[in-house]
């Protein structure tokens, strides 16, 4: 296991730590901050679990030129009669790595109209109401367990399709291996 593997392992058990958390805090003002830091988390160990994953690919597989620059997030540009990849970032959605690394390692797309989608579609509007807030967004506990339980899924259909296993840390849920207080 790399480093940034164990990194992103780490960062989902806070998530879900900090559901634990919500739900034997007393003080409502508390419950919700936990609430904030799991779902925040659970997007980071996303993130960081879909880097690792598209470091892997980078280093061995048979990309094309564009899809190693999705993958490595990086500006493709035609300079002296040849397309390179260069060092400038160039922003790619989560959604769309997903969907690439998908279609390239299991050579079918996502079904859009599948369940977990649409719960995962769901978290990253979660997401994004407390990221780019233009108020006081309502984030419940149900909906921040949708949430990590849409990560999760997310990750374990990617490591089925990439490494052709199930993703580890899904057998445990959203039970946390962690005890902090």
């Amino acid at each position: 296991m790399t480093e940034a593997d164990e990194f992103s392992r780490i960062l989902l058990e806070e998530s879900k730590r900090f559901l634990e958390l919500a739900d034997e805090c007393d003080d409502p003002s508390g419950a919700t901050a936990y609430l904030h830091a799991a779902l925040m988390l659970s997007f980071c160990a996303l993130e960081a679990y879909i880097n690792a994953v598209a470091d892997d690919m980078l280093a061995g597989s048979a990309l094309t030129l564009h899809e190693r620059a999705i993958l490595s997030e990086s500006e493709v540009r035609f300079e002296d009669g040849e397309f390179k990849i260069t060092k400038t970032l160039r922003m790619v959605r989560l959604e769309d790595r997903i969907h690439l690394l998908h279609f390239k390692f299991a050579q079918a797309k996502i079904d859009k109209q599948s369940p977990w989608w649409s719960a995962f579609k769901a978290s990253i509007d979660l997401r994004n109401q407390l990221t780019h807030s233009k108020g006081a967004p309502a984030i419940g506990r149900n909906d921040v367990e949708r949430a990590i339980a849409a990560v999760i899924e997310a990750l374990s259909i990617i490591f089925r399709a990439v490494f052709k296993t199930d993703f580890p840390p899904a057998l445990r849920g959203l039970q946390s291996k962690m005890d902090f207080r």
